[in-house]
């Protein structure tokens, strides 16, 4: 039998549309069919393996076995085309839109200011769209669960969950309003020492929002209910130029085909053959899928357990398992529960809507969660053939290695049998991930015991690990060695020794944690072993005491659903309704963010003859290129040109930074250099030459890639920055105390949700170009660009609609490709669309710098802080870029809070082997405030004082100055600090803290109170400033443009809100359409928290100017209403288009006199957190945490405290959880969502308050405001500084005090080796040099 040589056809519906495809491909995914052939754009491009959310769509389809329509989300991305005949997609354009009605999942995540820069809002919608299709009165469980597959990198996510609690079933702490019956009404005002102004602490009205009506969503195509009832029972093949899909109808075609191309993967959810295929190359001619094959979805119940069907997906498991345990007695279902809990944790929702259970066992991937369970659990699956049928068990025979089984090459898996558990018999599962939710696991493991009857002498275990080998491991000889012996702390010894000689992990072990997985080998049975014997003591079979402090061990830390709080000034009494400044306004484009109408840089449609263009990148991290042979690639099909230096018509030096080229020349720096770029007719194409594109190359040494061997070689971009105050050397002669120390702090990747996009559009004419680019700084693109073609910059007019998240990573690095985008549209003559890839992105774009402080410090006994002197080395990657300006703001920020008389701060930028990293949100100041606190951390810990009265007694006080001379007034830091230890009830919860850390071996808390003082404003004086244009058209509407670039910061409302103040009318009457050179010239790069301060100052100004010119017309016709003014002007002659200009204050720093005046003013603010960590894993949630932020007059209190909320969420990531790994040949391996953890929902303080710090005014800013996009990143650190106070009070258990190496962040891993116990005194520890890592420190 071969594939029949004319292709079915596939139909399915989108958006009730009907779609007969004639040549369904299988490698186009559905992203891709919707996005190019559709035009549906809503539907976002993220990460392209599942992970991330953004493409999130609805697939409904009618079930032949209970006869309903089933409705689940699922990520299009992963989605074959093919995979869908038969079935219904709804996109978010589908759910509602502004030109007809908007649904009340997209007005509710909109109007409770959900939606920053909008890129992640549809997948947001889409996920919540389905849960309300199956549920319209979601319970809290369920609406954390259906979000746990969606990543926001701006909101920082207590919005969003917000604005969707509102559907959900009422109960105490969960009411629809967003508040608790707990709260106190006396919480709702500031202390008596703030201001008497009003204080409001509602951003959004529920009662507002339109009421969901189920009745009024779309139906299922009858037509789809009658294919699906009239269905022909034979297979479906569909042809591609590489690939054939073939859909077998029932079980015995299914086996004939498994028989004919026993090579061909079943594929039911595309969730690992999918991500096989993309991300590693692999290539399968043959697919054979058999969702149809009835068999496959059959669940029985037998008098032995319950039968689930291969094909059954993991979420239909998890609601299988749920109701068995619901139903049965809990005897039977022990096996089911741990099994169930593994599922909960597993991916996204969308992915175990669609992934299988028999995928999982038949895949043999070594970090399966549910491979464990099944083994530990004594299960069995029956597999079939064309020959016949066996039943095999599944245990250590059956996976043999990585990503091989037992099974036949002609088999089937038809289903697995999973047994109810006995009286005697106890299973548990165990799993430890980087983030709590939607992460592969580290190290997971299941174990079960069965006990001789009414005793406590093992009868047989089962001790099986995942992530700890080439595939699940069985520890058989461990459990043969305990058989026969008592259950208790002798058995416990024994079973730790042997488990770690039998499962052992070589010190260079693919995924490294070595050592911390070695430990929570033992840890994990620790667990078991305190939760069966607690077990047996409540059956009267052990007499093995438990000490009452180790019952929290065995619990999993708390998950519930955030209480927060967001409290702000009123606006002034009088103030007049349709002067909205001061208000909680929605983003102006939050409703067109949620239904998919928002026009990214990708979205705008692809112009006739455009080529895509694909990067082709270094594999070496220092060498000589010795030949580039470009031969394959410009053969193959749709190929029009391989890019190269030599193309470059103008300079292939960056714009501005000398040291970096656009394409390589002669030699290469790093893994993901650019050397060349491909354009194609289509994405694919251009990416498979690119793959073909053949560069020798020959290494060159000394390859550098850490801080420490950059200083060793003495590598260095730039030279030493240094600050000073005082006579430091003297000062430590007269300190009580010296200490040294050192922090290193990681990297963190932007991890914006839209990645770098850009078309770049040849006019045909006079060298003329349109760039329409995701980008901070538009005129550095328009410059770069010219800079590359050798044109003036008046023939580049570079456009920016808005920007799907930057955090300063769309600043230099936008311009460089935009530059290699048009060298590209200027060879081919044709427009050239570049979207990269995440993978690309993450490896060639940089990130925030990873660095090492030195310090030294001289104290008094009292804690007074009179000496110190640090260094900080900051890693910069190959080239310069901005690195040298973020060491330096590195020095101006890195007093923070703290008035050190005598301070000596110095600045070393280090030149290494590694994408050239760049600026990320906070400049610097993260990663030199999070030292500057671990050193205040220090002396608390060497004195014996409490942190926080180190932190006062050396805070800055009243009218002061800083280490580099600027003078400020400290004022309202002491405020923000007061407030946030009165609002957090710090003093009470460190008693209740120690209280509990005192009933609690195992389980910890912890809790730190950060306070801020940030400069804002740009160090180097030309940039402070902006212009505008506004335009008044004459029927009274009004077009305003400004130099800032909208990128989720709610920059143009805030520019609609003053220029609807300043001209007197309602914001509606106002657009902003887009930032462009051709409207403003020479503006500024969006950063600095100063785009407000600026652009605003330069609209006001342009409005003023007109309403001038208006105000004699106004005056004679004082009752006339604005139409009648503007039209009276035009007829008057009177010109009603103006430009504002803003010249900001001339900041500079002199670093040859160590001083200047750098920043416009300060933002202040305190955070303080409370965290619980889990001693024996790493683990740790968020408890609480309380801000209190000065933000002047905040213009926007919605947009304002959205910002802090998501900085500080984004900050918490940095210190807590996002960790980049690289290989020690250079090579990132931290490429896309499965490696890099970015916050989840899960990672929301389950208390979140948010105060707005009242009475402050800011002279220096626009209506006494003041800007606040970066300095909350920083107070994320409190997280980090309350998980090490926690692990300070696990160290003492073991007698170890003072001060330790903590480096940031603080990852499940560091949690655990620096909470030093027993455990990890038992496991082995490689020597440092005799081996190679799998991954360094960089």
């Amino acid at each position: 039998m071969t594939p029949a040589q004319n292709a079915d056809k596939l139909i399915f519906f989108v958006n009730g549309r009907k779609i007969i495809e004639k040549n369904a491909d299988p490698e186009t995914m559905l992203l891709t069919y919707l996005r190019k052939k559709l035009r549906l754009t809503g539907t976002k491009y993220g990460c392209g393996g599942g992970g991330c959310g953004a493409c999130t769509v609805m697939i409904s389809r009618y079930d032949h076995l209970t006869h309903k329509i089933q409705h689940f989300s699922a990520t299009a991305c992963l989605l074959p085309i093919c995979m869908l005949h038969g079935m219904a997609v709804t996109t978010v354009e589908g759910v509602g839109s502004t030109k007809t009605r908007i649904h009340p999942v997209q007005e509710r995540i909109a109007k409770a200011h959900g939606s920053q820069c909008g890129f992640c809002t549809p997948g947001m919608v889409m996920s919540m769209y389905a849960l309300l299709r199956n549920n319209p009165e979601p319970s809290i469980e369920e609406l954390l669960d259906t979000l746990s597959g969606n990543l926001c990198r701006c909101t920082g996510y207590r919005p969003i969950l917000d604005g969707y609690k509102t559907f959900c079933k009422v109960s105490c702490c969960q009411t629809k309003d967003g508040k608790c019956c707990l709260s106190a009404e006396d919480d709702a005002t500031l202390s008596s020492d703030a201001t008497e102004e009003a204080i409001c602490t509602d951003l959004f009205h529920p009662a507002e929002f339109m009421p969901l009506d189920s009745t009024q969503e779309i139906i299922f195509p009858p037509e789809l209910m009658l294919m699906a009832q009239q269905q022909q029972e034979t297979k479906r093949v569909f042809k591609g130029t590489a690939i054939t899909w073939i859909s077998p109808a029932n079980l015995e075609e299914l086996l004939e085909l498994k028989t004919e191309y026993p090579k061909a993967p079943l594929v039911v959810g595309n969730t690992n053959v999918g991500p096989d295929m993309k991300f590693k190359g692999v290539f399968h001619p043959v697919i054979i899928s058999p969702t149809r094959v009835v068999e496959l979805h059959a669940v029985t119940y037998t008098e032995n357990g319950i039968t689930i069907g291969a094909a059954c997906s993991l979420e239909h498991v998890k609601n299988i398992l749920q109701k068995a345990t619901e139903e049965l007695p809990e005897d039977q279902t022990k096996i089911f529960m741990a099994l169930l809990e593994q599922i909960r944790r597993l991916g996204g929702q969308q992915i175990r809507n669609v992934a299988s259970l028999g995928g999982s066992i038949a895949s043999g991937y070594p970090n399966s969660d549910v491979n464990p369970v099944l083994v530990a659990g004594g299960c069995t699956v029956n597999l079939a053939t064309k020959a016949g049928a066996r039943q095999i068990p599944l245990d250590g025979d059956f996976f043999l290695g990585f990503c091989k089984t037992a099974l036949k090459p002609e088999e089937v898996i038809i289903s697995i049998n999973i047994p109810y558990s006995s009286m005697w018999e106890f299973i548990l599962a165990f799993r430890q991930a980087q983030r709590q939710e939607n992460a592969f696991p580290i190290v997971n493991a299941a174990m079960s015991v069965v006990f001789k009857e009414k005793s406590n002498v093992i009868h047989s275990c089962r001790i099986v690990y995942g992530s700890v080998g080439v595939t699940t491991l069985s520890a058989t000889r461990t459990c043969q060695e305990l058989a026969g012996r008592s259950f208790d702390e002798e058995m416990l010894k024994a079973a730790c020794t042997l488990v770690l000689d039998e499962i052992s992990l070589p010190a260079t072990a693919p995924g490294g944690m070595v050592e911390f997985r070695r430990t929570l080998i033992i840890s994990f049975l620790f667990k078991f072993y305190l939760q069966i014997l607690h077990k047996l003591q409540e059956m009267g079979l052990s007499s093995s005491v438990i000490p009452e402090e180790y019952s929290s061990a065995v619990e999993d830390l708390p998950r519930n659903m955030p209480k927060t709080l967001q409290m702000f000034q009123e606006v002034a009494a009088g103030q007049l309704s349709q002067d909205l400044v001061g208000r909680p306004i929605m983003h102006q484009s939050a409703l067109i963010h949620a239904t998919g109408e928002a026009v990214y840089c990708d979205d705008i449609p692809s112009l006739d003859g455009e080529l895509a263009l694909a990067m082709v990148t270094s594999t070496r991290m220092y060498a000589k290129i010795i030949s580039i042979d470009k031969t394959e690639a410009v053969q193959m099909p749709g190929v029009h040109a391989v890019i190269t230096a030599d193309d470059v018509p103008g300079n292939n030096t960056r714009f501005l930074f000398d040291d970096e080229k656009l394409f390589a020349e002669n030699e290469v720096t790093c893994v993901g250099q650019i050397v060349c770029a491909v354009a194609a007719e289509t994405i694919a194409q251009a990416k498979a030459a690119a793959r073909s594109v053949k560069i020798t190359y020959e290494d060159l040494t000394p390859a550098i890639l850490t801080i420490e061997d950059a200083v060793q070689q003495k590598s260095f971009l730039s030279p030493m920055s240094k600050l000073e105050k005082g006579n430091v050397d003297e000062a430590f002669k007269t300190a009580d105390h010296i200490f040294q120390g050192q922090m290193h702090v990681g990297g963190q990747e932007h991890f914006y949700m839209e990645t770098h996009s850009m078309s770049v559009i040849p006019k045909g004419e006079n060298n003329e170009m349109d760039v329409f680019v995701s980008a901070q700084h538009p005129t550095l693109a328009q410059e770069s660009v010219a800079s590359a073609l050798g044109v003036p910059a008046n023939k580049i007019m570079c456009h920016v609609k808005r920007i799907g998240g930057a955090f300063g990573g769309k600043v230099t690095k936008a311009s460089a490709l935009a530059s290699i985008a048009a060298v590209a549209a200027y060879k081919t003559g044709r427009a050239i669309r570049c979207v990269l890839e995440r993978g690309d992105d993450m490896l060639i774009t940089g990130a925030r710098h990873p660095t090492l402080g030195k310090y030294r410090i001289g104290f008094m006994n009292d804690g007074r802080i009179i000496a110190a002197d640090v260094t900080f080395f900051v890693n910069g990657g190959c080239s310069l870029d901005e690195s040298d300006l973020v060491q330096k703001k590195m020095l101006l920020n890195m007093d923070n809070a703290y008035n050190i008389p005598n301070l000596r701060c110095s600045g070393f930028t280090c030149k290494t082997n590694l994408p050239s990293n760049t600026a990320f949100r906070g400049f610097g100041a993260p990663q030199g405030i999070a030292v500057t606190e671990c050193w205040i951390n220090d002396v608390a810990e060497s004195s014996g004082l409490p942190p926080e009265m180190i932190r006062e007694m050396n805070m800055y006080k009243g009218m002061t100055v800083t280490h580099y001379k600027q003078e400020f007034d400290s004022t309202q830091l002491l405020r923000c600090w007061n407030e946030c230890l009165l609002k957090s009830s710090y003093h009470n919860q460190k008693i209740a803290i120690a209280e509990f850390n005192k009933q609690n071996r195992w389980k910890k808390r912890g809790i730190a109170i950060i306070p801020l003082k940030y400069g804002v404003g740009f160090d180097v004086g030309f940039l402070n400033q902006a212009a505008a244009l506004v335009h008044i058209y004459k029927d009274g509407s009004v077009l305003v443009t400004h130099g800032g670039t909208e990128m989720g910061q709610g920059l143009h409302t805030k520019m609609m809100q003053i220029a609807s103040r300043e001209l007197r009318i309602p914001m509606s009457y106002i657009h902003i359409s887009d930032t462009s050179t051709k409207s403003v010239p020479n503006t500024a790069p969006s950063a600095a928290s100063f785009g407000t301060d600026s652009n605003g100052m330069a609209v006001r100004e342009a409005c003023q100017i007109l309403l001038q010119r208006l105000d004699p017309i106004i005056n004679d016709n004082p009752k006339g209403s604005w139409e009648d003014w503007v039209h009276e002007a035009y007829m008057n002659k009177i010109s009603l288009s103006t430009t504002g200009f803003f010249r900001g204050e001339d900041a500079f720093v002199d670093w040859n006199k160590q001083e200047g005046n750098p920043y416009s003013y300060f933002s202040f603010g305190t955070a303080c957190s409370v965290v619980e960590i889990d001693c024996l894993t790493g683990n740790h949630v968020n408890l609480r945490t309380d801000i209190v932020m000065d933000a002047g007059i905040s213009l926007n209190p919605a947009t304002d405290i959205g910002q802090i909320e998501g900085a500080f969420t984004q900050g918490l990531g940095h210190y807590t959880l996002e960790e980049m790994k690289f290989s020690p040949e250079g090579v990132l391996y931290t490429r896309g969502p499965a490696q890099y953890k970015i916050p989840a929902t899960c990672d929301v303080p389950q208390e979140f308050n948010v105060y707005l710090l009242s009475g402050s005014k800011n002279p220096k800013a626009i209506y006494s405001s003041k800007g606040l996009g970066e300095p909350a990143v920083i107070l994320g650190s409190s997280v980090f500084y309350a998980i090490k106070d926690a692990v300070a009070e696990a160290r003492k258990v073991n007698n170890l005090t003072g001060p330790f190496i903590f480096n940031s962040p603080a990852t499940p891993e560091r949690i655990r080796m620096a909470c030093e116990d027993q455990l990890t005194d038992q496991i082995i520890r490689d020597e440092p040099g005799t081996y190679i890592p799998w991954a360094i420190s960089v």
